[in-house]
């Protein structure tokens, strides 16, 4: 059956992989793009063919009262909206506190008020015992919108949570970073620590994760994908690239969690091959 979606931060990767998987499956009736950028909002008008079932609006998750007049008439709200830089976060906690968690409440109140159905909030691997303050800004978003949810019981929205790690590709992940570093002429790309795993997570993943989780959530759950993961030194020798050290910084893990027994350092080790093949 169609839905009636908006998505927050919906001119993102995720975003507008999302909403055309919808548009190409023809599982909404209608929408709705709520993001910052006019700019990015109108290059994914162009990219999706301006299709009709699209509608645009400019706002910002720190405005609460632009969110509730934004999802007016919406069922389900998938909130992907978020400060994401971890060395951002680190030099700007502040900033990540308005955004990450002060957004989190507005989402949760504006949904309560528009009387949303459905409400997926993204959240990341960062959130399970977080060191950097993007980690914890997220651990307490997860929070909210779980207590949201006991506070409902059964009233209002549904709240459910998707935990990931970085999807492979997306806007600002070491992916397409070393691929620009290595288009410009250098076999060197920065390493922080040739040991370090992260999980690996295809985009048409994420979004069938999300879309599973929409179709079977009864809220209050955090979804958990099992990934496999990869070594730093198996990344840079599947892009050919040499390594440049860098050292880990304060606010970075060696190896990532997404809760108790399920790390990326015990994951199943992806091959060089198979990273040939992803890249």
């Amino acid at each position: 059956m169609a839905m009636n979606i908006l998505i927050t931060g919906g001119t993102g990767a995720f975003g507008t992989a999302f909403a055309k998987h919808l548009l190409e499956n023809n599982l909404s009736d209608r929408i709705v793009i709520f993001s910052r950028g006019e700019y990015r909002q109108f290059l994914m008008r162009q990219e999706l063919k301006d299709d009709k079932r699209l509608r645009f609006m400019i706002g910002d998750v720190r405005d609460r009262w632009r969110l509730t007049r934004a999802m007016q008439g919406s069922e389900v709200v998938v909130h992907a909206a978020a400060l994401k830089r971890i060395e951002v976060g680190f030099y700007n906690p502040v900033e990540m506190v308005r955004t990450n968690v002060d957004g989190a409440i507005n989402v949760v109140e504006a949904a309560q008020d528009a009387k949303v159905k459905k409400v997926i909030a993204l959240s990341s691997d960062k959130a399970f015992q977080p060191i950097s303050p993007y980690g914890q800004s997220k651990a307490l978003a997860e929070s909210i919108f779980l207590a949201a949810d006991s506070h409902s019981a059964g009233r209002g929205p549904r709240f459910a949570v998707c935990r990931y790690g970085n999807v492979w590709n997306s806007t600002g992940s070491v992916g397409p970073a070393w691929k620009n570093i290595l288009a410009a002429g250098t076999n060197y790309v920065p390493v922080t620590d040739p040991d370090c795993t992260r999980f690996f997570m295809r985009m048409d993943e994420a979004v069938a994760l999300v879309l599973r989780t929409i179709q079977t959530m009864k809220g209050g759950e955090i979804e958990i994908p099992t990934l496999p993961a990869y070594r730093l030194r198996d990344l840079a020798k599947a892009m050919g690239a040499e390594m440049r050290i860098i050292g880990l910084p304060a606010w970075e893990k060696p190896h990532e969690s997404m809760c108790d027994g399920n790390s990326s350092d015990s994951a199943r080790r992806m091959t060089i091959d198979e990273l040939r093949a992803a890249i």
